[in-house]
């Protein structure tokens, strides 16, 4: 496709236009569905853990690491460390006031 003359530019701004009216589409049927989806009750997304913190505490304060507190409980370690995090946070601010 030649892009230097006129009617290059009107075929490559029209295959432009249609591209973007494509991708709008598409959006708006995974938008409506995704909104029948949550009208029908059905849960979206990844499902929740229950993370038991108190017991990730426990288990560090006896001096077990990471890995070996998500392999224990079934966490990622991943999640163990940001629950260590949020509640070294709390601790602070708890402390603090």
């Amino acid at each position: 496709m030649d892009t230097t003359t006129p009617a290059g530019k009107m075929v490559f701004t029209v295959l432009g236009a249609v591209a973007e009216l494509e991708r709008s589409l598409i959006v708006e049927r995974v938008r409506a569905g995704l909104r029948n989806a949550r009208a029908k009750g059905r849960m979206l997304g990844r499902p929740r853990i229950v993370v038991d913190a108190a017991r990730i505490a426990r288990l560090r304060a006896q001096g077990c690491s990471i890995r070996e507190i998500a392999d224990e409980l079934g966490y990622s370690r991943s999640l163990v460390h940001k629950t260590l995090a949020k509640t070294k946070s709390r601790s602070v601010a708890i402390a603090a006031s």
